[in-house]
Parts: structure tokens; C-alpha cells; sequence
């Protein structure tokens, strides 16, 4: 499958909350297949269609080698627990920055699989990390919205200064 490219930080779309996938089928099957390689390129452990401006609600996530990559249509968060867990995060749209971001320690998703069926599943350690990161990304929150002013405009910072010259 062909590498889409990678929308980079500012850029106003990965603001933009994505559209429910209404329509299953082999068109949706070869953009999440793009996604795959697109993410593992990047490389990544997960990215969204919005990453690649694509505006709808569609995210791989593959934490490593030894599992094999998932892919959630239309996922939502129905529990959280009030438990947190700290992780340093980044984005394949902002790459070479990362921060400590705090987000609940475990969480229910459900969704819908790429042939349209419905899908549960309790998530805790990187995996819920993960869910978190890229459902905010389809609402059109970007990573760094959950930081600290001070810690966000250091980040926005560090990526301006390895950009500089590109």
C-alpha cells in the first residue's frame, strides 16, 4: 500500500474533529491499510486518518512486533477510571517531541471493526495511553492541548528549533 504523507504541526486540521464512518467496505479497508504503513514508516505505534487529512474516524494502533496492529472505526470512550497514569506522548505530526501527559489508567472503548461490526474493549498501560491519545486526535485535540501552558510552549519550542532549516 502507498505511504500517505503526514500532516506536521500547526497545521489547522489535526483541529478538526473527524466524521463517523458510515460506509464499510474495500475502500475503507485500503485507507486503514495506508495507515498501517504510513504509521509504521513514520514510524509510530498509532496515528489516525485525520494525521494523514483524511477527516474521519478511523485509527491504527500497533504497540509492537509481537502483537498484531488493531484498527478501531468510530471509537469512543464509555469508561474511565479515575485512577491516572503518567506516559510520555508525542505524534507522528510533530515528531522528535514528546511530554509526560496524565490520563486515566484504564478505559472501555467501543467501536466498530473494519467490516462494520460492534467492538468492546477494556484497555489499561500503553494500550488505554494509546486509545486516549488518538481518540482526542479524532475529536480534534491535539496532543499537546493536554499539557500545561508552560509545558506546551516549551514542546512547540523544541519542535520549531528541530525544524528550523527544513
Amino acid at each position: 500500500m502507498p505511504l500517505r504523507s503526514i500532516l506536521r504541526f500547526p497545521d489547522p486540521r489535526l483541529s478538526l474533529p473527524a466524521a463517523a464512518v458510515e460506509t464499510f467496505g474495500a475502500e475503507l479497508a485500503v485507507l486503514a491499510a495506508d495507515l498501517l504503513d504510513t504509521m509504521r514508516a513514520a514510524p509510530g505505534i498509532g496515528i489516525t486518518a485525520p494525521h494523514i487529512g483524511v477527516a474521519q474516524r478511523l485509527t491504527v494502533i500497533g504497540i509492537d512486533a509481537t502483537t498484531a496492529p488493531k484498527i478501531y472505526v468510530n471509537p469512543r470512550i464509555v469508561a474511565a477510571s479515575s485512577e491516572t497514569s503518567s506516559h510520555a506522548e508525542g505524534s507522528v505530526s510533530m515528531p522528535g517531541v514528546t511530554e509526560d501527559v496524565v490520563r486515566p489508567s484504564t478505559v472501555r472503548v467501543v467501536y466498530r471493526t473494519i467490516t462494520g461490526d460492534r467492538a468492546e474493549e477494556d484497555a489499561d498501560g500503553l494500550l488505554a495511553v494509546c486509545l486516549q491519545h488518538e481518540i482526542d486526535q479524532l475529536d480534534g485535540i491535539f496532543w499537546l492541548q493536554r499539557l500545561s501552558r508552560l509545558k506546551r510552549d516549551r514542546a512547540v519550542k523544541r519542535y520549531a528549533k528541530l525544524n528550523r532549516g527544513i
